[in-house]
């Protein structure tokens, strides 16, 4: 109860109250797939389950998945993500560096041999005996091959940690691959470049809920996120179903909304739940700013999706 009082102050220092908190509960459980009857399990999960330790890995990336994390505008991630884990490593935020930051690493490790969870992103470089990416004196292949098989489980966050990504694209100098491609291991892959902070929220609620990992599909994707095509969620396929391409950007019909097939929207090919839970807190989403999806979340992404503004017809 008072870890539950604690969070809850907190957000209400920061302008949220309990009907708010009780609001993004509901929103999570419906991204989730499970009925309204699951938010207050789902409120309970988040503010008394006990706070599993996190390692977060930064690959060859761009930083990019960390900061969509980050940045969220809800939750705010020191008031409601760090508290509903324990982030005990992470170079992109962690105050200490150099040996400092390595001991906490390590420590968390040793400490907890098969109970934490490992967050990946960023895809692993491998040329030359993996000299091409290194942290703390260790090759990134040498790091996640020793850390990988000691965590409960470990979660892919981003396409490049789930399936190479951008630095995999050709002529991907240095052979930079997946984890699960590197390690072997089976990892629970949040795909997206980036991918929707919601996402990885849910998968560590899930755990929090039900004391397992969510079901997963044929791609190591959580099925409530990557269960169904974006095609299948867009408010703009009627005119696609129903054959109607529009040619003019300023016909009365264009500005209603229209279908983005033609202009080389991948959404048909991608599995992705961007259409319902859009982007910054809600706001907006690519295909709903009049962009094409560019199939992000796919294996292969970005060489299969690439040139992004031609047809797949």
């Amino acid at each position: 109860m008072s870890q539950e009082k604690d969070l809850l102050d907190r957000l209400e220092r920061k302008g949220l109250s309990r009907r708010d908190f009780m609001k993004y509960c509901g929103a999570l459980t419906a991204t989730l797939g499970l009925s309204s009857a699951y938010a207050p399990k789902v409120a309970a999960a988040l503010t008394t389950a006990p706070r599993p330790p996190v390692v977060w890995l930064a690959m060859a990336e761009c930083t990019g998945c960390a900061e969509a994390t980050l940045r969220t505008t809800y939750p705010w991630i020191d008031t409601l993500l760090l508290d509903i884990i324990s982030l005990d490593y992470s170079d992109t935020i962690m105050a200490p560096s150099g040996t400092a930051a390595e001991k906490s690493l390590h420590n968390t490790v040793a400490k907890n041999p098969g109970k934490f969870l490992l967050i990946v992103d960023g895809a692993i470089p491998t040329v030359d005996n993996g000299n091409f990416g290194k942290v703390g004196g260790k090759t990134m292949v040498e790091l996640i091959k020793d850390i990988g098989p000691k965590a409960l489980a470990v979660l892919a966050v981003g396409t490049c940690s789930a399936y190479g990504g951008l630095p995999a694209a050709s002529p991907n100098p240095t052979q930079a691959k997946s984890v699960t491609e590197v390690t072997g291991l089976k990892t629970v892959n949040i795909p997206g470049c980036p991918p929707n902070p919601i996402n990885i929220v849910g998968t560590v609620v899930n755990y929090l809920l039900f004391g397992k990992l969510p079901a997963l599909d044929a791609q190591g994707r959580p099925l409530f996120a990557y269960g169904q095509l974006v095609h299948d969620q867009c408010p703009r396929r009627s005119h696609f179903d129903a054959g109607e391409f529009v040619t003019s950007f300023n016909s009365e019909e264009a500005r209603k909304g229209f279908c983005l097939y033609q202009m080389g929207c991948k959404g048909p090919k991608t599995y992705n739940n961007c259409p319902k839970v859009l982007y910054n807190e809600g706001t907006n989403w690519p295909v709903g700013a009049g962009h094409p999806c560019i199939g992000c979340s796919e294996p292969g992404f970005w060489d299969k999706s690439a040139p992004f503004f031609k047809s797949l017809g």
